[in-house]
């Protein structure tokens, strides 16, 4: 028997309930992880109120995780027991003790990485991975906006694009979320409740604009993040932690010849080769000090709702994990 978080009905975090659940032994391609860290991630915040509908219920949420291979299925080749491995999914399961998992979507963590590190930066990292050397390519030179720049994927991009040669500019909510964004590479803060960051964008690129502009807030940004761009410039947009979108006009992109994009990590990542490189490039880094990331703060597995009303408070900069 292992120890998983149960989502029954859509919820606040009180929704989030521990049960024993039986674990199967694995079948061809597949392993099965006694999991030691767990991520948090606003993904599993959405699915638990039911904004992601994309979790059948009831069933285990979470969608990053590190542990050991504890046994291998028949078919499966380059794992053996004892392996330490890391993984991200868009089927979920993670929140639990021990689970089985599909082969193909592990990586094994190099001796520099230890699993709850892993657990702390897979997900962030392969996104930030994805939107800067793949969505948008960043050149030096180039000056992007990063919103929510204190966050988890915020403090990756700020660190990432500088090391790229980027202009970095960041919306933060506080100062000492400034201070933080500037500690990691972020050129210039704009502090979103005092001012307004399409005129403060201007200001610092003398009405230029952007060329691109990463923005995980959604409704409340879009628009301005769009006004915000340079000529061809290029909207990311990859969350909606301030709600949905509304529809569009696709002809607003004309005024400035701009280009607007939705991608999904889970989308970049299918294929193993891909995988594979889109890590070794975010290990790489982290080994060689470019990236520097903080091991999350950890919760027992079973105070699941109390790490969700953490990470929904927005009071705390970093990462939260779920250790069973």
């Amino acid at each position: 028997m292992a120890t998983a978080i149960v989502l029954s009905e859509y919820g606040g975090p009180e929704a989030l309930r521990v049960e024993n659940v039986n674990v199967a032994e694995p079948g061809p391609g597949e392993l099965r992880i006694r999991q030691t860290a767990i991520g948090v991630n606003f993904h599993d915040v959405y699915v638990r109120t039911g904004l992601y509908k994309t979790l059948a219920l009831p069933g285990i949420p979470g969608i990053e995780a590190a542990g050991v291979v504890e046994a291998i299925g028949s078919q499966v080749s380059g794992f053996a027991p004892g392996d330490s491995i890391a993984y991200i999914t868009n089927q979920y399961g993670t929140y639990a003790s021990e689970r089985v998992l599909p082969a193909r979507l592990a990586v094994r963590l190099p001796d520099s990485i230890d699993q709850d590190l892993a657990a702390s930066v897979l997900l962030k990292g392969l996104t930030a991975q994805m939107l800067l050397r793949q969505v948008h390519q960043v050149q030096p030179g180039d000056t992007i906006l990063v919103h929510a720049a204190s966050g988890g994927v915020g403090q990756l991009l700020c660190q990432w694009a500088s090391h790229l040669g980027a202009t970095v500019i960041g919306t933060v909510g506080s100062e000492e979320k400034a201070e933080q964004a500037r500690a990691m590479g972020c050129t210039h803060t704009i502090l979103y409740r005092e001012e307004n960051f399409v005129e403060r964008v201007r200001q610092i690129t003398n009405d230029q604009g952007v060329n691109v502009a990463y923005d995980s807030v959604g409704k409340d940004t879009f628009l301005g993040s769009l006004a915000a761009l340079a000529r061809r410039g290029h909207l990311v947009n990859f969350g909606q932690s301030s709600g949905s979108i509304e529809p569009i006009e696709v002809s607003i992109l004309a005024p400035k010849s701009n280009s607007l994009t939705r991608p999904g990590v889970f989308h970049y990542t299918v294929e193993r080769p891909m995988l594979e490189s889109m890590a070794g490039e975010l290990f790489a880094l982290i080994e060689q000090g470019v990236l520097k990331v903080r091991t999350g703060e950890a919760y027992p597995l079973a105070d699941a709702a109390r790490a969700h009303e953490a990470l929904e408070s927005r009071s705390r900069m970093g990462t939260l994990l779920l250790k069973p």
